[in-house]
């Protein structure tokens, strides 16, 4: 409840806006009471800029608008987690998200993001079909084509499990992925469908 939020000495409450699907930060920025009002009520984010001490709606000039899948608080109702589905980038730079600058990167792991991005990439393939791509070259030969590639990786991650080989399985089941991913664009069913079945079934537990 708004009432339960603690606004600082300027009326304000800071908002991570965050990708619900991908879980990415795209922005920092600050709601008042008015704004976060405006925001519940209308299901898209709506800031407070301090610069110009007004409201401004997310993607009113740029079309880029923000809609909203929940809101949280912290522990002390003093900080909000906007998850939101981006219709378009969420700076003003153009980029997905405001956090580009690399101040330090130490060793980098392994992401879930990988998925996302995999499947943004794909997706813009079968849109654009570059002439070259490996994923032209199967969206153009089709579904029958591309669910074999799906069959032949996934026995190939079975031979690699059955052999003991974990570089095999590692290699293989990063093809399997790849494929399922082409598969699901050209059955247009997103990953992130799949995503919310997996996590109907924990709930379900």
């Amino acid at each position: 409840m708004i009432e339960n939020i603690q606004f600082d000495e300027r009326g304000l409450v800071t908002a991570v806006v965050q990708d619900a699907n991908t879980k990415e930060v795209l922005t920092v920025a600050y709601m008042n009471k008015e704004s976060l009002a405006k925001t519940i009520e209308s299901g898209e984010t709506w800031f407070y800029s301090r610069s110009r001490q007004e409201l401004w709606h997310k993607g009113a000039t740029s079309g880029h608008t923000q809609k909203v899948v929940s809101i949280k608080a912290d522990c002390d109702q003093d900080a909000l987690i906007v998850e939101v589905l981006p219709t378009g980038p969420a700076c003003h730079n153009g980029t997905i998200s405001c956090f580009t600058e690399v101040i330090q990167q130490n060793e980098k792991v392994g992401s879930i993001d990988i998925i996302s991005k995999l499947a943004r990439v794909i997706e813009k393939r079968e849109q654009e079909m570059p002439e070259g791509a490996y994923t032209t070259y199967l969206f153009d030969k089709g579904i029958d084509k591309i669910c074999k590639k799906v069959g032949e990786e996934a026995t190939e991650v079975v031979i690699g499990a059955k052999n003991r080989d974990a570089e095999e399985v590692k290699w293989e089941a990063a093809d399997l992925i790849y494929h399922l991913l082409v598969l699901l664009q050209e059955q247009k069913v997103s990953i992130y469908d799949v995503l919310h079945v997996l996590e109907k079934r924990h709930e379900e537990k």
